[in-house]
């Protein structure tokens, strides 16, 4: 037996024996100690707002804190109601349940809708368990602190236009326990800080701490949305990613100090940064892919001290990420480390024009023009040696047709020809590898940008940031997909067209097929990606078209100069 099996083994054993305790545990825990009677839910936000008052049972599971001074194998449990706060600012509306000390039950995002035009919300379909920690006592025993929190905080207005803080309150062990939510006003960024300093001598020296059970998809190609769905820990300067496949679950632990740990869907995100990355002992990243793609990632961190973590929930947008100074924007997907500078330079241009045009279609009819008179140059010496190239291809067929037998002499005569004319065969290509990482980055940019997300363009262009689908199909086609878009149409006739016109005459079959099958396969591919991407390569191939009317045709009448 492999050591691999031996392990898959255990671990089946252990899960196996963890779903028994699971299983068994909340019905013993009934018998010795009965959950309480329904308990109302009280609601603080708007007093006015009647349906902000619920019913809800809440039951002790596992261990329970009893009332302070007292000893917990002598008195019953005392459990506290369940409290649900509204806190609302200029960027989102959240809900903060007492559980755990302050856990969210929705998080909707102002800015942002959802393909049915409903509010984006992150946690929609989800369990309230998303901002967790977890204690032990000396003996390695679970203490239950996931259940509801004393409210500390008296009121808690609808709309905050200044720093507010939720605080929370648990005794254990005869000792009170803290956990504060901080909110700002212009900020999707909360501080939470945990407080087990006073019960440090009854403890586990470790605390853990993080977000569990990932976020929501907000996407209407579930897919599509689920393909950028994992999670992230970054330390030391290096981004570690944990990607699970379906079926699979994954657990990973980083030993030491991190800078912080994310989970992220295509365009939102759920980060959680320590105030001081070197409390942090270790990393936690696990995730399951059974029925759902969910990820959880926490700190363990030292309980006998408070711990400060801010925690970023909200859409990728560079802006405000940047404004953590801890580089989450890595989690942004920018392309390789040479193409990043150059894809924020063009997000930062994009953002730059839509200052001035409230329209993200025009934004990218511009941009295609200052990028092609940014290349122009380039573009017009590649050509130029295009035209010399054919200029000379006569003398070029002459010397192949004299040297067939030859091959060594017929390379030898075709670089003295190139000499003479002063021609360079790679002229036109080197110019368009230059251009390439600026093309690279553009398609990275087009593909992920939040700032593109939703926004309409004209008639069938009703997001730029997905397929100008006109015709959905009743099948799949491998590659192609199941929409009939028009952008990717006119983007491979464009490209057809710039090809015919770089080779014209007579061609040699190879190079024919050559050009209708990468014809097709440019067809294939980007029929599925997203029209802003597509409208940017048909304005750039469109531009180049009549460009190419205009410089080989002026090198065509002034031949190089033989050196």
């Amino acid at each position: 037996m492999t050591p691999w099996n031996k392990m898959d083994r255990n671990t089946l054993l252990a899960f196996l024996l963890i779903s028994v305790v699971l299983i068994f545990t909340p019905k013993y825990m009934d018998f010795v100690s009965p959950p309480s009677q329904v308990e109302e839910v009280v609601v603080l936000g708007n007093p006015t707002d009647s349906n902000d008052v619920v019913n809800n049972k809440t039951e002790g599971k596992g261990f329970s804190p009893t009332e302070e001074g007292e000893k917990k194998e002598t008195k019953p449990n005392t459990l506290f109601t369940e409290t649900v706060t509204k806190i609302e600012n200029n960027l989102y509306q959240a809900t903060v349940s007492s559980l755990n000390g302050g856990t969210f039950t929705s998080f909707i995002i102002k800015n942002y809708l959802k393909p049915d035009s409903l509010p984006v919300d992150l946690l929609s379909g989800l369990k309230n368990e998303n901002l967790l920690f977890f204690i032990e006592d000396l003996d390695g025993n679970p203490i239950n602190v996931n259940q509801s929190w004393k409210l500390e905080t008296e009121y808690t207005p609808l709309t905050i236009e200044e720093e507010h803080t939720l605080e929370f309150s648990l005794v254990v062990l005869g000792e009170k326990i803290t956990k504060k939510l901080t909110f700002l006003p212009d900020s999707y960024a909360i501080q939470v800080q945990i407080d087990c300093s006073k019960i440090r001598n009854q403890i586990f020296r470790d605390l853990e701490f993080g977000w569990y059970g990932g976020l929501a998809p907000t996407e209407d190609d579930v897919v599509g949305d689920q393909t950028y769905f994992q999670s992230y820990v970054y330390q030391g300067g290096e981004l570690e990613k944990q990607k699970v496949k379906s079926g699979k679950s994954e657990e990973q632990t980083f030993n030491g100090p991190a800078d912080w740990v994310a989970i992220r869907t295509k365009y939102f995100i759920s980060a959680l940064v320590p105030n001081e990355p070197n409390i942090v002992e270790k990393t936690l990243l696990s995730s399951d892919f059974q029925e759902n793609e969910t990820y959880n990632a926490s700190f363990v961190v030292e309980s006998g001290r408070e711990s400060g973590f801010t925690l970023y929930l909200g859409p990728l947008e560079y802006d405000q990420i940047k404004t953590l100074s801890v580089n989450l924007d890595m989690v942004m997907d920018f392309g390789w480390s040479f193409i990043r500078p150059i894809s924020k330079g063009v997000l930062y241009s994009l953002k730059e024009i839509h200052k001035i045009v409230p329209n993200y279609g025009i934004v990218l009819i511009i941009f295609s023009f200052l990028v092609k008179l940014i290349v122009y140059p380039l573009t017009k010496k590649s050509y130029q040696s295009t035209a010399a190239m054919q200029t000379i291809q006569p003398e070029v067929n002459a010397l192949r047709d004299k040297y067939k037998n030859n091959p060594q002499k017929l390379n030898q005569a075709t670089m003295q020809l190139y000499k003479e004319k002063g021609v360079n065969p790679l002229g036109g290509c080197l110019p368009m590898l230059l251009q390439m990482p600026l093309l690279l980055a553009l398609f990275q940019v087009f593909r992920t940008t939040i700032e593109l997300r939703a926004e309409p363009f004209v008639w069938w262009i009703r997001d730029l940031s997905a397929p100008d689908t006109i015709i959905h199909l009743p099948f799949t086609i491998p590659i192609y997909g199941n929409q009939i878009s028009v952008l990717p149409v006119l983007m491979v006739v464009s490209m057809f067209i710039q090809q015919r016109m770089m080779a014209p005459g007579a061609q040699q079959p190879q190079q024919k097929t050559m050009q209708y099958f990468m014809t097709g396969f440019f067809f294939l591919m980007f029929n599925s990606f997203p029209s802003g991407l597509n409208l940017y390569y048909t304005l750039f191939n469109i531009l180049t078209i009549l460009q190419q009317k205009l410089v080989p045709s002026t090198a065509q009448t002034k031949p190089p100069t033989p050196r």
